[in-house]
């Protein structure tokens, strides 16, 4: 007699959907945040001219230099919102010369753990309280406009930019996601010029070819501003510019013969030949103090008549250093609470000193 044959599948079927998910909240959905905190009309029209100013620099049309300045991220509106007027009251005797853009960064990429920005983690305590998050990034750059600046901003969440990139004038992919082609199709839909930073290794290819990935259209899922999950149709960017930033591999790239380099491989695929160098980072090792360094050899590289320097962003904040975040124990006003930075005060005279020689030039 042949033996009987068990159904496989006639147990009870196992739950094999979201496993290792604990717990679910409703998001605010786009539209509905803009309409609790719309854009006035006429800070639309400084956003839009902002933009316009910014990709007039990067092409050479307007002979000033970018200066994208502030706190390596926002933990504190307040602080920032102080920073934001002083270094507009600091600067404005320097805009014949230089543009001052105020780095404004929602979020934070982790190597492994750590705080993740404002957005997601507004109360720096681990509750997560994205909503409240997205409320207040809205509200900071609300402020930042009415406060006469333009901002820039980094998109690192793919979804999160539906809720505010209509207030930024100047976007940035990082080193980590530089090379990832949902960033690269994000940035092909973004209605600003956006920056492309190099690889955290040094490599300038991948962000050359997220530059040349990002001027042709896609099609990619995202929101629609009402919260519905969607496909949208990009036109594609024309406005993608390489960043310096140093690297683990290559060290600082700030260098005479590293913008030549960056030129030439722009040069080949006919990019703009625009570089923006960030004074931190790689090319600081980490150290707020040697940015100095960098925007020493960057005046002295245009005062040789170098023109693809086009745009510098610097790590500054009230209070120079960083600090950690300790229950119980009050922060310190306007400190950093991730990388450290130059304090305002010493960042204002590197600004005058790359002033004068833009001026110059």
């Amino acid at each position: 007699m042949a033996p009987r044959l068990t159904n496989p599948f006639s147990t009870m079927k196992p739950s094999t959907d979201d496993v290792r998910i604990t717990k679910s909240q409703p998001l605010i959905t786009p539209a509905v945040l803009a309409e609790e905190l719309p854009l006035p009309a006429g800070a639309a029209q400084y956003i839009q001219q902002s933009r316009k100013t910014i990709e007039d620099i990067l092409a050479g049309r307007d002979p000033r230099m970018l200066a994208i300045v502030g706190p390596c991220s926002v933990h504190d509106p307040a602080a920032l919102l102080e920073f934001a007027q002083l270094f507009k009251s600091g600067t404005e005797q320097l805009t014949d010369a230089i543009y001052p853009v105020l780095r404004v960064y929602f979020e934070k990429p982790r190597t492994v753990v750590g705080w993740k920005g404002l957005i997601n983690d507004p109360d720096l305590d681990g509750s997560f309280h994205i909503n409240k998050g997205l409320h207040l990034a809205r509200r900071v750059l609300l402020d930042v406009v009415e406060a006469g600046l333009p901002a820039a901003s980094e998109f690192l969440d793919t979804t999160f930019g539906q809720y505010y990139a209509e207030l930024i004038s100047f976007g940035a992919i990082g080193a980590r996601t530089v090379e990832s082609q949902v960033h690269r199709e994000l940035a092909s839909g973004l209605s600003m010029p956006v920056g492309f930073k190099n690889g955290t290794n040094g490599a300038i290819a991948v962000a050359i070819d997220a530059i040349r990935c990002a001027q042709h259209p896609h099609w990619f899922p995202s929101l629609t501003k009402e919260g519905t999950p969607a496909i949208l149709r990009s036109t594609g960017n024309s406005h993608g510019y390489l960043i310096l930033r140093g690297g683990s591999d290559s060290g600082p790239n700030y260098g005479a013969a590293h913008i030549r380099q960056a030129v030439d491989m722009l040069a080949a695929y006919d990019l703009s030949r625009s570089v923006i160098v960030d004074c931190s980072h790689g090319n600081s090792g980490k150290d707020p103090e040697k940015q100095a360094e960098v925007i020493a050899n960057l005046c002295q590289q245009i005062r040789g008549g170098e023109r693809a320097i086009r745009g510098v962003m610097l790590e500054s904040h009230l209070v120079a250093g960083s600090q950690k975040v300790v229950d119980g124990v009050a922060a310190t006003y306007g400190q950093s609470i991730t990388d450290a930075c130059l304090s305002l005060q010493s960042t204002l005279p590197l600004l005058e000193q790359l002033a004068k020689v833009v001026g110059r030039r």
